[in-house]
């Protein structure tokens, strides 16, 4: 997939309405500090295009990125161990689920976990959501350039088995660093593009 033009075009905040883009969306979730931002930047070559920060839940906001004119990646604010208070991580909790189960163009959830350690509850609790709102999550599991490929291939189980993973459920190795697995997802996102113009494009076709 070619990355012709990105624009930040949409953030909406915990009281504000979701906007009715009229583009399928895909939307990125993940604990604080997972590498969401990271990778949003490698998929569209962007440096810093997306903040990044060391200190976790820098997002806290959700952040509509125009791709190409055709559709939306989505960054939802990361859940967990941010330094904010609980209240407000309960806001941001509502804000995601309420986007989940409301979006009327989402077409896909990816949902990040670090590949350095086993998924945690909150990342257990958010694919349940994923897929309660009649999504089949693909997983990406950053971070993979910290760990040696022994210990890759030792937790990629782990981490399938924690979170419960059918069979069509995808786990993607990913680095922001090394741009690994960055052509497997942008392969997703075509994808779920080309779906979404396949039926105006028979339209089209007929006599």
């Amino acid at each position: 997939m070619k990355i012709k033009s990105v624009n930040l075009d949409i953030v909406i905040g915990i009281t504000s309405a979701l906007p009715q883009t009229g583009k399928p969306e895909i939307a990125f979730a993940g604990r604080s500090n997972v590498g969401k931002s990271s990778l949003l930047n490698a998929l569209i070559q962007r440096k810093n295009y997306a903040r990044t920060s060391s200190q976790p839940g820098k997002t806290q906001t959700i952040n509509y990125y125009n791709l190409n004119d055709a559709l939306y990646l989505v960054d939802l604010p990361g859940y967990g161990y941010a330094k904010v208070s609980e209240a407000t991580r309960a806001k941001w909790g509502k804000m995601i689920e309420r986007y989940l189960r409301s979006s009327k163009m989402l077409r896909a959830v990816f949902l990040l976990v670090d590949m350095r350690h086993e998924p945690t509850a909150n990342d257990c609790a958010m694919i349940e959501w994923i897929r309660s709102a009649g999504f089949t999550p693909v997983i990406v599991a950053t971070k993979m350039d910290k760990l040696s490929r022994n210990e890759q291939n030792k937790m990629l189980p782990v981490i399938r088995k924690k979170l419960k993973l059918s069979a069509e459920e995808r786990l993607i190795p990913f680095s922001a660093e090394t741009k690994a697995g960055r052509e497997e997802i942008l392969s997703i996102v075509e994808e779920i593009q080309s779906g979404e113009e396949a039926p105006e494009k028979q339209e089209e076709d007929r006599p």
